[in-house]
């Protein structure tokens, strides 16, 4: 295998981000903050660490973004094996997935980078060859944006996302006092497995409403409270139509120095608190902290091959047809960083 490479991007007004082609991973995004650069993403300390350790840390997931029961689906007729990585059941794409794959490089100039990636048929188990494209670009003002794009040869699935783990305080803190609001008005129940029991519950009233701005200690203590399994929020929230419009999350840093809106054209966002955090290495090869990062995944519903009932976009892609996702970071630096009362919609690709 050749050297693995790392690109830098930086933006007119001093936004740097990292992407590396191991996984085409986002390693680092530093922004500035009142007249200081802030590190707001966890990552590993070489590119190598991202072919060989856990935790998915700034990797494009794929082909199927969470999980799908049983490592199985059914598609015109017939049932395709997945490869199983979590128990019984695939998380993110399989073993091998598009996280331990070294892409291609397509293009690198001082805004942008795409990266390519042929999937063979019957990689991890998926029918189809599919051709993937991710392009970051970074721009004024405090911008990055991640587009996805997938072409197929047969009928199968795709759901590809960045899963980004974000700490707005910067490194070695805890996410506790940041607040977070999820425009979503729904969410998916889990079992004990974290597959979807096939409700779309109400936020009101639960752990789960994120409708107005939360601290996320409060919402934790809440979960931990009821004294349910799984404890942790690592669930998914149907955002709230019409999709696109708005942004599907705004979080808040602790100190409230910093915000970001995530605009996504996905049904649905994946919320994790990171409580397993500790069982994969950071920068610097420690364990990170439990609740030391969040990750934020727009993406298709989990385990929708198993759910024809719901309404919400499916997953499947045929040939002639072209998957696109697009995901837009907007980072807002401010000595008294506030909720907006509306965020305008990402600009289209």
């Amino acid at each position: 295998m050749s050297a693995l490479k790392t690109f830098e991007l930086c933006s007119p007004d001093g936004l740097r981000i990292a992407i590396t082609d191991a996984g085409a991973s986002w390693m680092s995004c530093v922004v500035p903050v009142n007249g200081d650069d802030r590190e707001v993403l966890l990552g590993y300390e070489t590119p190598a660490d991202y072919l060989r350790q856990p935790g998915y840390l700034g990797a494009v997931v794929g082909r199927y973004a969470n999980r799908i029961a049983g490592a199985s689906f059914e598609l015109d007729g017939q049932r395709f094996a997945l490869d199983a990585n979590e128990g019984p059941n695939q998380l993110h794409g399989g073993t091998a997935g598009f996280h331990r794959k070294v892409w291609d490089v397509a293009h690198h100039d001082q805004h942008s980078l795409e990266l390519t990636l042929r999937s063979e048929d019957g990689d991890q188990g998926y029918p189809g060859r599919l051709d993937v494209r991710v392009v970051y670009r970074v721009e004024a003002p405090l911008t990055v944006s991640i587009s996805f794009e997938a072409r197929t040869d047969a009928p199968t699935l795709v759901n590809v996302s960045s899963h980004a783990y974000f700490n707005l305080d910067g490194p070695d803190r805890l996410i506790l006092d940041q607040q977070l609001r999820i425009a979503g008005s729904r969410y998916l129940p889990v079992r004990a497995d974290l597959i979807p029991t096939g409700e779309q519950s109400p936020v009101a009233g639960t752990p789960f409403d994120f409708r107005q701005p939360r601290r996320i200690g409060d919402a934790l203590e809440a979960l931990r409270r009821l004294d349910v399994q799984p404890a942790c929020h690592d669930h998914c929230w149907l955002i709230d139509e019409p999709a696109g419009e708005g942004a599907a999350a705004v979080l808040r840093s602790g100190d409230g120095h910093l915000m970001l809106a995530l605009h996504s054209d996905a049904p649905g966002l994946q919320f994790y608190a990171g409580e397993f955090l500790p069982q994969t290495p950071d920068r610097h090869g420690r364990p990170h902290l439990k609740h030391g990062g969040l990750a934020i995944e727009p993406e298709a519903l989990p385990d929708s091959p198993h759910h024809p009932e719901w309404p919400q976009p499916g997953a499947v892609l045929r040939p002639g047809e072209v998957y696109r996702h697009r995901l837009t970071y907007r980072f807002v630096p401010s000595a008294a960083s506030s909720f907006p009362s509306s965020t305008s919609p990402a600009d289209k690709a």
